[in-house]
């Protein structure tokens, strides 16, 4: 026997000037499941890159991340599962530095996520990295 349980989802569409490039929310939240949109290395505050490098890209998608996560009442530390998109898998061991600087400091000894890295042709815009994370509050 199959029961089917209707779950609530709130959506997040916009932290300040920070809102998604294309038709979806930043987040969704599904009963203590935390959906958030994949971040690029835009500043929400001047809609550019913060960089034309991999770090960056990356530091600024980090801080998308956290801006993301704060409206939505988490923090890094809720973070399960982390996707990262690179243009370039060149870009892996520079991507891993950011990553660890900025889930080191907001982790304080719990255990990473888990995590999947694709090399990917192209992202929107002309990203570098996409990085999108699931988390459970």
């Amino acid at each position: 026997m199959v029961k089917y349980v209707m779950v609530e989802k709130k959506v997040l569409t916009g932290v300040g000037k920070h809102k998604s490039i294309g038709p979806y929310n930043l987040a969704v939240q599904a009963g203590n499941l935390l959906f958030v949109s994949g971040q690029i290395g835009i500043n929400p505050d001047t809609d550019a890159f913060a960089g034309a490098d991999i770090t960056s890209q990356a530091e600024q998608a980090f801080k998308n991340i956290d801006a993301v996560l704060k409206a939505a009442g988490a923090s890094l530390r809720d973070v399960v599962k982390v996707d990262v998109f690179l243009t370039n898998m060149q870009d892996f061991s520079t991507l891993n530095d950011v990553y660890k600087k900025f889930l080191d400091g907001a982790l304080r000894g719990s255990p990473y996520p888990a995590r999947t890295t694709i090399e990917a042709s192209a992202l929107p815009k002309g990203a570098l990295v996409e990085i999108a994370v699931t988390c459970v509050k």
